[in-house]
């Protein structure tokens, strides 16, 4: 087995948490994976990052309110997911 890591990176117009958490949580499940744990923080005085630990490496969103833009990432080495999740985020 050869060790390999597929990244995704992309700024999406989004930034309202609560949406963010209703769109990725659907993704990251309809794409397949497999959510050990979800970290998220609140900054003052705007801001907000979401991390899910996921049995296929990680996922991570960065609200940037004043620029009108959230960072998102995802590293996986499940090839197929990683696959799938690029066809929901093309599509969605």
């Amino acid at each position: 087995m050869t060790a390999k890591i597929w990244n995704f990176r992309k700024w999406i117009s989004e930034t309202d948490p609560d949406r963010l958490k209703n769109v990725f949580d659907k993704i990251i499940h309809d794409a397949g994976f497999t959510v050990l744990a979800i970290s998220e923080h609140y900054f003052t005085p705007q801001g907000y990052t979401r991390l899910y630990l996921l049995s296929e490496s990680h996922f991570a969103l960065h609200t940037f309110p004043e620029a009108n833009k959230t960072y998102i990432e995802l590293s996986s080495c499940n090839k197929a997911m990683y696959k799938q999740f690029k066809r929901y985020i093309k599509h969605g």
